[in-house]
Parts: structure tokens; C-alpha cells; sequence
């Protein structure tokens, strides 16, 4: 269909499927595929994104749309199979678009009744019917999804008058149709044998002898759809021109947004901190950030997967997005209330974030609960959605929780995964240089991990250091030891090379908040924060996994944590600057007299 409506492809790239470099790959990609919006692949993935393109336009819309000047009255279609209405991401996001209300969108099931181990009288016979009409979706269905194109096209204006419900149309299919495997699960991902290809075509009326090609009717079809659309282009943007000139400022900000730019100064509003400033927690500098940039950015919108009051990511006097009839917000609003449906969230913000207007959001949980959503972030990474996970309780810092909420691997999940910017800031301008390394992005998601306890403002931070990724926070001449960490356990290895100081060691601190852009920076500079000639220690109350490309002896958790009072788990577990220092000590012995090459220095 993509290259019947013009877009850049060739026969060539349709000969070419599955093939290595193709522009046609087994399971399409936005970022490779042109005309692709959303890259789903795992099932469950697109009806969410489609929730999210839905919202982002009816936000959208009520934020700029002017009487007799409609900038954005689009629907969202998403077609999904019995695999996706099995994945539990689908019921999340279906159940809230019901509760919200987004009569702009109409899916379409394609109900053929057969799952990759077969029929699925195996494993679902649910009445999904009753189910969306509970999610309070409206309801139509097509019993003949093979032939009755008026009964499919009927359904979708039918679809399109309810405007306070979403809209499932059950269209009943038989898969393969016409093929002789029809109705059966072996034609859903293997070819047909070139016997079947013949017959098929003769049944439809084609020359079974003839390949890629298409009748002129269908092209000449296409076409009138392509400049019927062209025509639609050309009206908007003569509204759009009518519109700047009755409200400058709207339209220009607007244009801003459509060509994917931030106001001009942005970063003037991020916070910054020096050592007499007091102690807070991460999470609620994190608030303090998202109040100043929600004053000055109408497209930073975002909410909580009902953590609200933990995760602080509601900015004072913001507006729930909410249907104006239950009286509890506006489509204008810039607070979603996600409920607890974290992997529902995340593949959410991915349709918010694929909806284009430049939308920057982001969705708050604990950082270990976003292990929930690791397929959605996943897709976040691999499509370069711009999304931001405010990850708050990011350690056994959150203290009494205990182990099944207290993060160990996600850190190092996460930071594993390629275009995945993962974040532990250790003060307020850390924090600050996280919002602005996530807001500047437009192709990378980034995860803020951010701590419960209040941690101190460090002498040597700044905003700019930090914004490379990693530095030198305190610097020793020729140190014998360097003492390399992020978030809380900054704090710790800084009062830990107080203790060694005292034995006469010199000390040099390094704090790396967020790998990726560490990575990024010259090997020069890398190379002047971990040098040669002194052997690291790297310090994470987590997974010690990644770490040894920074140091050459990690101190993390390779266990779970413990229920307690966060002090006392910190002790416990020998996160204290006594335990740092004992273990530096021990790593200063053992590397005494032995060159030291910086864990940099690799061969390839």
C-alpha cells in the first residue's frame, strides 16, 4: 500500500523482503520504513501506540484548535489480531483510552480465529466483546471481513458519530483467504507454494503468470486517493496561514513545535545548586524541574502510574487531561493518570511521542517497576522516541519496601540496551542536567533513576561537568586510587576519600550519572577523567554489571536488598564510607607497583 501511495519504494524494495539492508523487513520499522508511523514487532505494542497518538491529538486539539480554525481533528485506526487482545499490554491501554473517553479512535480486530499454535479455541475463548464493553468502548462488528467492503466501510462512519467512546470493530476474517492453507495457522508466517500463488491469482481475476505488477485500476485508484489527499495538505495549510495571522502567538508556537524546536533559552529555567544549599532527594529536585518546565513548555506533558504523591511528577496548578464530563480535568491538560498499568504507560508515551508536535513526555513509577515495561522501552530505544521515565526509589534507599521493590538489575537492563540513556543523578544539578540532556533528545528515551533519601548539594557539580555524562568531582594529583560512582553512593565515595585522606591517600572522585553520554564524549576527555596510573573503584548499590568498563574493581549487590530503615540497610550491606574506604585500601595494596593502564585502554 506504502508504494501505491508513493512513498520511496521500488519494486526492487518489495522483491527485497526480509532481505539484509532492505527497506522491507520482516517486521516494519518507523525509523527505516517510509510511511511507517509506529514500529510495534511484540504484540500488544500498537493498539497502545495508537492510545497514545489519540490522546497527543485530542490534547493537541484542545489546546490550539480555535472556532473556525481546526488545526487537528484526525482519527487513529489500528488494526490488531487475537495476539495482540492476549497481551496484557493491550487490556491496560484499552481499559484506560475507555475511561478517557477518545472517541478519535477506531480499531479494527481482525478476528480470524487462529494463532500461531492454531485455533484459538486452545488458549482464548474469552468473550472480548463483553470485555471492551466494560473498557465502556462502543462496539460494531462485520461478519463477512473477506468480501463486505460496504459492511466495513459502513461500520467506520458508523464508528466515526460516536465521539464519547472508542470505537472496536470486529471484523470476522478467514486468514489466507482464497489460498488452499486458508483458515489454517501455517499461512500466517511462511510463503505459499507457487502452485497456491496461481491458483490465488486466477481466483481474483490476475495473470498467475505475471510478478509485481500491478493493474492499472488499482494504480489509477490509488492516485485519485493520493491527490484527494494532496488537496486536504493544501486547505490545512491555508487554514494554518489564516490561523497565525488571528493568533500570531499560537501560531507561532506551533510552527516552533512542527519543526521540532525548543523555545529559545530553555535550559535559563533549569535549577542549579551550589554546597549551601540544602539536602533534598533526587525525585524531589525532580519536581522542581518539572514545575519550571511545565511554566515555559506546552509540549511537556506527562504523568504517574498512580505515584503521584511518591513519584512528585505533577506540576503545581497543572490540569488533568480527563473527558470535561466527569468533571475532573480538561483535554487541555498536561496530567495523565495512568493508573497502575506501567507497561501500558510506556507504550503509551511512545504514541504520544510518535504523534509528532515535538511532544517531550514522560511517566513516573519506581525505577524497578519500570522492569514492567522493558518491551516498551525496548521500542522506545529501537524506534528513538524521545520519551522520559521519572524513576523514583532507585535503591535499597527506599529503605522498608524491602527487596521486591528495591532495584538490582534494572540499572544494568537498561543501560545494556543500545539508544537507552539511563541516568542516576547525584544532586540537584545533575537532576538538572538529566532534564536537560532528555528534553534536548529527539531520538533517544531516557530513564531518571532518582533517589527517596535527601542527598546533599556536592562541592565541584555543576550543570555543564554534568552534562558530559561523567567528571572528575574532586581531583587528586597523581591519586593512587580513584573512587568512581553515581547517585547516592556519590555522597559516600566522597566522605570515603575524607577517611583515606586522613591515612595519607590521595583521592580522586569521578561521578558518571549516565553512561551512554559518558560514551559519547572524545577519548580525550574520557581519558582525563579515568586516566592512566591509578587503579578505580566503582561504588553502585546494584548489579556491579557494566561497570568494569570504568573500573577495575566493583563494589556493588549481587544479591537482593533488605527491609529496613534505609540507614540501616546502607550498614548492613557496607555502603558507608567505611566500607568504601576499606575496599580501596584493599585495591591500593594489591595494584602497588604494577603498572596501571586506565580501564579505557582496550585493544578494540
Amino acid at each position: 500500500m506504502l508504494f501505491l501511495y508513493g512513498y520511496d519504494y521500488t519494486v526492487e524494495d518489495l522483491k527485497s523482503f526480509r532481505q539484509l539492508h532492505s527497506k522491507t523487513p520482516g517486521h516494519p520499522e518507523s525509523t527505516d520504513c517510509p510511511g511507517v508511523e509506529v514500529t510495534t514487532g511484540p504484540l500488544g505494542q500498537g493498539i497502545c501506540n495508537a492510545v497514545g497518538l489519540a490522546l497527543a491529538q485530542k490534547q493537541f486539539a484542545a489546546t490550539y484548535n480555535k472556532p473556525n480554525y481546526t488545526l487537528s481533528d484526525n482519527f487513529t485506526y489500528c488494526f490488531l489480531g487475537d495476539g495482540c487482545l492476549m497481551e496484557g499490554v493491550s487490556s491496560e491501554a484499552s481499559s484506560l483510552a475507555g475511561h478517557l473517553q477518545l472517541g478519535n479512535l477506531i480499531a479494527f480486530w481482525d478476528d480470524n480465529q487462529i494463532s500461531i499454535d492454531g485455533s484459538t479455541e486452545v488458549a482464548f475463548t474469552e468473550d472480548v466483546i463483553a470485555r471492551y464493553k466494560a473498557y465502556a468502548w462502543h462496539i460494531l462488528e462485520v461478519e463477512d471481513g473477506n468480501s463486505d467492503l460496504a459492511g466495513i466501510a459502513k461500520a467506520i462512519e458508523e464508528a466515526k458519530k460516536v465521539t464519547d467512546k472508542p470505537t472496536l470493530i470486529r471484523i470476522k476474517t478467514t486468514i489466507g483467504y482464497g489460498s488452499l492453507a486458508q483458515g489454517t495457522h501455517g499461512v500466517h508466517g511462511a510463503p505459499l507454494k507457487p502452485d497456491d500463488v496461481k491458483q490465488l491469482k486466477s481466483k481474483f481475476g490476475f495473470d498467475p503468470e505475471e510478478f509485481f505488477a500491478v493493474p492499472k485500476e488499482v494504480t489509477e485508484s490509488y492516485q485519485k486517493h493520493v491527490e484527494s489527499n494532496l488537496k486536504v495538505q493544501k486547505e490545512w495549510e491555508a487554514t494554518f496561514a489564516a490561523y497565525k495571522k488571528e493568533y500570531p502567538e499560537l501560531g507561532a508556537e506551533v510552527q516552533r513545535r512542527l519543526d521540532g524546536k525548543l523555545p529559545e533559552g530553555w535550559e535559563k529555567a533549569l535549577p542549579s545548586f551550589t554546597p549551601a544549599d540544602k539536602s533534598v532527594a533526587t525525585r524531589k529536585l525532580s519536581e522542581g524541574v518539572i514545575n519550571a518546565l511545565s511554566d515555559i513548555l506546552p509540549e511537556f506533558i506527562g504523568g504517574s502510574a498512580d505515584l503521584t504523591p511518591s513519584n512528585l511528577t505533577k506540576a503545581t496548578g497543572s490540569v488533568d487531561f480527563q473527558p470535561p464530563s466527569t468533571g475532573l480535568g480538561d483535554y487541555s491538560g498536561k496530567y495523565i493518570r495512568y493508573g497502575v498499568r506501567e507497561h501500558g504507560m510506556g507504550a503509551i508515551m511512545n504514541g504520544i511521542a510518535a504523534f509528532g508536535a515535538n511532544y517531550k513526555n514522560y511517566g513516573g513509577t519506581f525505577l524497578n517497576f519500570v522492569s514492567y515495561a522493558a518491551g516498551a522501552v525496548r521500542l522506545s530505544a529501537l524506534s528513538g522516541h524521545p520519551i522520559t521515565w521519572v524513576a523514583t526509589h532507585d535503591s535499597i534507599g527506599l529503605g522498608e519496601d524491602g527487596p521486591t521493590h528495591q532495584p538490582i538489575e534494572t540499572l544494568a537492563h537498561f543501560r545494556a540496551l543500545p539508544n537507552c540513556s539511563v541516568w542516576r543523578p547525584a544532586d540537584g544539578n545533575e537532576v538538572s542536567a538529566a532534564y536537560k540532556s532528555a528534553v534536548s533528545s529527539t531520538s533517544t528515551p531516557h530513564i531518571l533513576a532518582l533517589s527517596r533519601q535527601n542527598l546533599p548539594q556536592l562541592e565541584g557539580s555543576s550543570i555543564e561537568k554534568a552534562s558530559k555524562g561523567g567528571y572528575v568531582l574532586k581531583e587528586a594529583s597523581k591519586p593512587d586510587v580513584i573512587l568512581v560512582a553515581s547517585g547516592s553512593e556519590v555522597e559516600i565515595a566522597v566522605n570515603a576519600a575524607k577517611l583515606l585522606e586522613a591515612e595519607g591517600k590521595k583521592v580522586s572522585v569521578v561521578s558518571i550519572p549516565d553512561f551512554l553520554t559518558f560514551d559519547k564524549q572524545s577519548d580525550e576527555y574520557r581519558l582525563s577523567v579515568l586516566p592512566d596510573g591509578a587503579p578505580v573503584v566503582s561504588i553502585e548499590v546494584m548489579s556491579p554489571f557494566g561497570w568494569s568498563k570504568y573500573s577495575h574493581e566493583q563494589f556493588g549487590l549481587s544479591r537482593f536488598g533488605a527491609s529496613g530503615k534505609a540507614e540501616d540497610v546502607y550498614k548492613y550491606l557496607e555502603f558507608t564510607p567505611e566500607g568504601v574506604a576499606e575496599r580501596a585500601s584493599k585495591t591500593i595494596t594489591f595494584y602497588k607497583g604494577k603498572e596501571v593502564l586506565s580501564p579505557l585502554t582496550r585493544a578494540f
